[in-house]
């Protein structure tokens, strides 16, 4: 079993919706995680966009990378590249992966608009999560 930690700014969007999406191509293949090098709490909007494609993520909690020191890791996916140059330094054998997807919670515009936003990025995460699990696990 594999430990797989997604990290992004606030632990509230993208790095929700990584999680989810790598908990349901991985299966049993893999344990995963998120954290951000912040905790915004997890983004209603990252929850509502999730549902529409079956994924419950509403128990799903932000995080802090201090949190999760004691874990050995083998793999580290950074999803926004603040938090790839924020990044702590903690003890690890993990290959590291980095993917800058954009925040939809930066999305403007009306409420179609911004939901329009976070289904973009979710398309994204999720072909980046399903290929990630098929390639290296």
């Amino acid at each position: 079993m594999k430990n797989i930690l997604v990290l992004c700014t606030g632990n509230s969007c993208r790095s929700q919706i990584a999680e989810g999406y790598l908990k349901y191509f991985a299966g049993n293949k893999a344990v995963v995680y998120s954290a951000g090098v912040e905790t915004h709490g997890v983004n209603p909007r990252a929850i509502a966009v999730m549902a529409e494609d079956g994924i419950d993520i509403s128990a799903h909690t932000s995080n802090h990378i201090n949190e999760y020191q004691d874990v050995d890791f083998d793999f580290v996916i950074t999803v926004c590249d603040n938090a790839k140059e924020r990044c702590p330094y903690f003890p690890t054998n993990a290959v590291k992966f980095h993917h800058n997807f954009p925040d939809p919670a930066k999305a403007t515009g009306d409420e179609a608009q911004i939901a329009e936003s976070f289904r973009s990025v979710r398309e994204m995460i999720r072909k980046y999560s399903e290929n990630f699990v098929k390639e290296n696990l």
